[in-house]
Parts: C-alpha cells; sequence; structure tokens
C-alpha cells in the first residue's frame, strides 16, 4: 500500500494536478500534502485498490473499470447476482488508469467515446464520480451501485420481494399480496425535489448524492428511477439519460461530480449537495472538459410580475448544451442561479410545472447577469371561465388519484375508482374527475353543468389541458349527444411508458374546442352533459390502452 504522509487533513485543498494518460499506473510526484492515516493505494494485478483513509476501502477493476467492493469498516457493501456497480450495466474492455494529486486518487475508465472516473478524496467516506458521454455510442447514461441484500431495510414504493409478490406489468412492477404495488420506477419525486437518495440502518447510511445534472435531460419536473431494494439486492443510481417519459434529447459532455457516500447512520453532509458543493478540489485534477467556477457565471432575476400566489414558481434555464433551475422566491419572485456554463439559454418560467413565460437570457464566465422583473402573461388561468375542473399548473394536482399515482400503479388498492362522472358545482367536483383517462379503463367521462340562458346562447370555448400521453391517447368531445368535435392532431409526447410507471410528466399541451351555441340546451334547469372520449390510432389493453394525463379542463366565457 502507497501512503501519503501520516498527519491529519488541515485543509480542503488540492495541489498538483496529474491525470493518468498511459495505460501504466501513475502517481503525481508533487509532494503529498497532509492526508489521513491509512489513505493510499496498491495495485493487487487485477484491481485498484484504494483506501480512503475514512473507513472505506474501494476496488476498481483495471479490466472493465467496474467498482467491485465497497469495505466500510470491515464490511463489504458492493454486489449482488454475481453484478457490479457501474456506468450502464457495465462497459466492458476498457482501459482503466490511476494518478494520484496530493490528497485525491483519480481512477479514470476509457471505453471508446466514453470516459468515467472515480475520485476518492483523503479522510473521507466518499467515492466521487463522473462521467463524460461523447455520443450515442452508449444509448443510456446512468451509474448503478449494486448493494448486498439483507443489510438495509427492505421498504418503500420501490420495494417487493420478489419471491412473494406478483409481476403484473412489463417485469417491473409489482403487486404485494395486500393489493398494493411496487416498481423501482415509484420514487415519488422530481430531480428537483432531492439531493440524495439512499437506505440507513440507523448506524450505517449508504447514499447517492446527485449531481447538479446539467448535461442531464428532462429538466427539473423529470422522474426517473432512483433506487430500489428486494430480498435480492439493493441498488442506488444516478440517471442522466433514461429513455422513459423523457422529453428532451440527450445531452453530451462531463456530468459530476455525483457521489456514493457512507455515514454512521444520517443522511449526507448538506455540503455534498449539488447546490452548496465546493468543488475546487477537482480543478488540478487535469479531467477533460471540467470547467470550474472561474469558466461559469451567473444569473440573477429582479422578480416576477404576476404570480398566484397559491402556486410555487420555478425558473428554468436551457440550451442543447446544460440545463439548469432554480426555485423563484415567495412573493416577489426573484430567483438566482449560480455555477452556469457560458452560452445563449432558454429562461422559462413555471407555474407549477407550467410554462407560463419565456424569454432568452445568455451567461458569460466570471459574470452576473442581472435581468429586470419579467412579466408573466402565459397563464391560461386569468381567461374568465364559465367553470374550471383543477387548475392551470402543469400537472394533474387535485383530480382523482393523482397524489398517490407518483409512487403506485393505477392498479393499486389504494386508488379510488377510476370511473364515476362529475357534477360542476357540487362539492369536490375536481377530485371527482380522474387524473388519467384511458380508452379501455374509463373512456366516456361525463360532465355535467348547468348554463344561463344568456350563456347557453352563445358559443364557446372549451379547454382540456393534458400533462402526457400514452399511445398518442388524446380526448374527443360530445355535447349532449348533439354535437362531436374533430378528432385533434396528436402532440407530441413521450412513447414509452408512463402513466403506470410513477410520472406523469410529458409535454403540457392544451386542446381548445370551439361549441357552436346550437350545441348547448337553452333551458336553465337541465344539465348539458359534455363526454370526453380517448381516441387514438393505437390498440392497447387495460392501464396500456392509449390514454392521457389531465392538468385542467374548463369552458371559457
Amino acid at each position: 500500500m502507497q501512503h501519503a504522509q501520516n498527519r491529519p487533513v488541515r485543509r480542503r485543498t488540492v495541489l498538483g494536478a496529474a491525470v493518468a494518460a498511459a495505460a501504466t499506473t501513475a502517481l503525481a510526484t508533487t509532494a503529498p500534502p497532509a492526508a489521513a492515516a491509512g489513505f493510499g493505494w496498491s495495485d493487487d494485478g487485477a484491481h485498484f485498490v484504494i483506501d480512503t483513509g475514512a473507513g472505506l476501502v474501494l476496488k476498481v477493476s483495471k479490466a472493465n473499470g467496474d467498482l467491485t467492493s465497497l469495505v466500510y469498516k470491515g464490511r463489504e457493501y458492493q454486489g449482488y447476482g454475481g453484478k457490479n456497480s457501474h456506468v450502464e450495466s457495465g462497459l466492458g474492455a476498457s482501459t482503466v488508469t490511476l494518478a494520484q494529486t496530493g490528497p485525491t486518487i483519480l481512477v479514470t475508465v476509457v471505453h471508446g467515446t466514453l470516459r468515467h472516473y472515480y475520485a476518492a478524496r483523503s479522510g473521507r467516506a466518499n467515492v466521487y464520480l463522473f462521467t463524460d458521454k461523447a455520443d450515442t455510442s452508449v444509448t443510456a447514461t446512468r451509474f448503478i451501485a449494486r448493494l448486498k441484500p439483507g443489510i438495509f431495510p427492505n421498504e418503500g414504493p420501490d420495494s417487493w420481494v420478489e419471491g412473494a409478490d406478483t409481476v403484473i406489468e412489463a417485469g417491473d412492477v409489482w403487486r404485494r399480496a395486500d393489493g398494493q404495488t411496487r416498481s423501482k420506477h415509484y420514487s415519488g419525486v422530481r430531480v428537483m425535489d432531492y439531493d440524495h437518495v439512499g437506505y440507513t440502518t440507523g448506524t450505517v447510511g449508504l447514499w447517492m448524492v446527485r449531481s447538479h445534472h446539467e448535461k442531464a435531460s428532462g429538466g427539473p419536473f423529470y422522474r426517473s428511477l432512483l433506487r430500489h431494494s428486494n430480498e435480492l439486492g439493493v441498488g442506488l443510481y444516478e440517471i442522466l439519460h433514461y429513455n422513459q417519459s423523457q422529453t428532451e434529447p440527450m445531452r453530451f459532455g462531463l456530468q459530476g461530480p455525483y457521489l456514493l457516500a457512507f455515514t454512521d447512520g444520517g443522511t449526507p453532509d448538506p455540503a455534498l449537495f449539488p447546490a452548496a458543493h465546493d468543488t475546487s478540489w477537482v480543478d488540478p485534477l487535469g479531467i477533460p472538459g471540467w470547467v470550474g467556477a472561474a469558466g461559469r457565471g451567473r444569473v440573477a432575476g429582479v422578480g416576477l410580475r404576476n404570480m398566484d400566489p397559491a402556486h410555487p414558481y420555478t425558473v428554468g434555464f436551457a440550451n442543447a448544451d446544460a440545463q439548469y433551475w432554480t426555485r423563484a422566491a415567495a412573493g416577489t419572485g426573484a430567483y438566482s442561479c449560480r455555477n452556469m456554463l457560458p452560452g445563449t439559454y432558454t429562461l422559462t418560467v413555471y407555474k407549477g410545472e407550467l410554462a407560463v413565460h419565456t424569454t432568452t437570457v445568455t451567461v458569460t464566465a466570471g459574470t452576473a447577469t442581472a435581468l429586470h422583473t419579467l412579466t408573466i402573461t402565459g397563464d391560461p388561468s386569468t381567461a374568465p371561465a364559465v367553470w374550471r375542473l383543477g387548475d392551470w399548473d402543469g400537472t394533474p394536482a387535485g383530480f382523482k388519484n393523482a397524489q398517490l399515482m407518483t409512487y403506485a400503479h393505477p392498479a393499486d388498492v389504494r386508488a379510488a375508482p377510476w370511473t364515476g362522472n362529475v357534477v360542476v358545482g357540487s362539492a369536490g367536483a375536481s377530485a371527482a374527475v380522474p387524473c388519467y383517462l384511458w380508452k379501455d379503463v374509463n373512456d366516456g367521462l361525463l360532465i355535467h353543468f348547468r348554463l344561463t340562458a344568456a350563456q347557453a346562447a352563445a358559443a364557446h370555448t372549451l379547454r382540456i389541458g393534458v400533462t402526457t400521453a400514452f399511445l398518442n391517447g388524446r380526448p374527443q368531445v360530445t355535447v349532449n349527444d348533439t354535437w362531436v368535435s374533430a378528432i385533434p392532431s396528436p402532440p407530441a409526447q413521450p412513447s414509452t411508458r408512463s402513466l403506470t410507471n410513477g410520472s406523469y410528466r410529458g409535454n403540457n399541451h392544451t386542446f381548445t374546442y370551439s361549441v357552436p351555441a346550437s350545441a348547448w340546451r337553452a333551458d336553465p334547469s337541465q344539465y348539458n352533459v359534455l363526454r370526453l372520449n380517448v381516441v387514438s390510432g393505437s390498440t392497447g389493453t387495460g392501464f396500456l390502452s392509449a390514454g392521457t394525463a389531465l392538468d385542467c379542463v374548463d369552458l371559457l366565457v
């Protein structure tokens, strides 16, 4: 074992710079700074063996770059089913090299055009990871940590028992004996809502701390698998691009650091979270594509005008190369987004998850771009309505089963019946509207409402907002069995499963229908009946038939 000097770490700096450029192991020749006792590395012939000096010893295969061992305080955590932890499902034969730069050890894995890195820092029980994907030669972008079974509790919506539960969909959705459903897809959170995910025994915790996702795809509201557990093993994921309910093209370039962090049972240090992580220690390592703080800029906005106080607002920034987001302050709408790569971005203001304003902004390295107050003009809620079911916020929130569907299958025993009609003006009318409509499950939803004589004498615009669709499902409208709308064209939506795998997130779209006065019932005491049918050119059965997720339904004045 090769060791740095055996004395305590006194400052969080990294000196020197070296990245292995040859296939042989390299050791930085600069005098190493202070390091934790035991910190260092060795080569056992098949692996690089790295001791962090903080109770964590890891091994990286020299053949394929797999993480083959994670021993923390004498206990092995890595591995289930004979599988290692790795990018994708394993890269295969790769060139693997190592370099030490002061108190940081960096392992570089090169597989074709993809480069992956493992970093260990003296005195820290963390594995820092970076992935640099240059093209589509590797289909997705993920790292999966495969952990031994029986260590952490097997609980949560993303856990199941393979020996007892029943598969009900696609090999990855399970029904338990009590009728509840489980899947690795049921994280229940959006990417902007979490900094870390993992498990704890109460005395040991192992966590995946996500990166800032600047080279990921899907935006702040994207939902993806984060972890899973069963009696055969445990998985922790960092998903950077995954073609499941994906709304954006893949981005390329260096992404990280994200990390595996061991703790003594608690959650990770917040200083490791993407918004707070001081990554200046990476600067001297010479990682190609790395852009430190000096090469980045910031956007600061005074505020937003015409906000709805009932909803949170998010400001997103995106171009082909990077994505960022930040929360706007309640009341003023002030916002600030730091550590952005230089470039011109589309700035989008979201009410909830609905885009209500867009503009462009240019970011320059080393400076802050200041923006005056932005006036929101694209909120559909400002249009006067005869009646409105739900709210225009880009989500199915407030509709029947909406909250449950982020962590359960529609067939879950906890779901309220997907059928049933709606009476506008009655108590809980919006909550009676099912959040999802399927051609083979609850087609033909009926909405009953009255109009005054003056309202019935005029034509009106009906709007139906959706958040996503499966198999091009979209609503066709019938009024009082006398007037039938044309079949609308399908908007662009993800082609994969969505409504059954915990995500309503797709591309928000509004269908509009011009209903003539002749369609209404003139008697104010009579109910008008609106029927919503799901139409599609594709076929499917049950919850995998053509369907769509509702955002809002309203009839304009």
